[in-house]
């Protein structure tokens, strides 16, 4: 299987998985999921945020998904306990179907990390 279809097949079985535990039947978006990763990565699972920590949690995410593409590193945790990154690297500049393709290869690669894919 090519990696295109592996990818690609990865992600649906993904988006599937996640559907199926947080959604009431809507297939999932890629931003939904970028806000399930930015709530486990900070760690407040159950409580309500505003429109701006909703942004804030995706954009958490987003750092964290990127981490190991050496685009950003893990600064710190504040006195809230949401976690920080660094600009290590500019993000190039990268068409729609580019950007798509990097976030679904990045959101696979995170849950295979965690056991959450096979």
């Amino acid at each position: 299987m090519s990696d295109s279809n592996l990818l690609k097949d990865r992600y649906e079985t993904l988006v599937n998985k996640l559907t199926e535990q947080f959604s009431d039947g809507e297939t999932l978006e890629v931003d939904q999921i970028l806000f399930i990763v930015g709530l486990q990565e900070l760690g407040q699972l159950h409580r309500k945020f505003s429109k701006d920590e909703k942004i804030n949690v995706i954009h958490i995410a987003i750092c964290r998904l990127l981490e190991p593409y050496g685009y950003y590193a893990f600064s710190h945790f504040d006195e809230d306990g949401w976690p920080h990154y660094n600009v290590i690297d500019q993000l190039p500049f990268l068409k729609a179907g580019e950007q798509s393709r990097l976030m679904k290869e990045a959101l696979v690669q995170y849950f295979l990390e965690r056991a959450y894919l096979d």
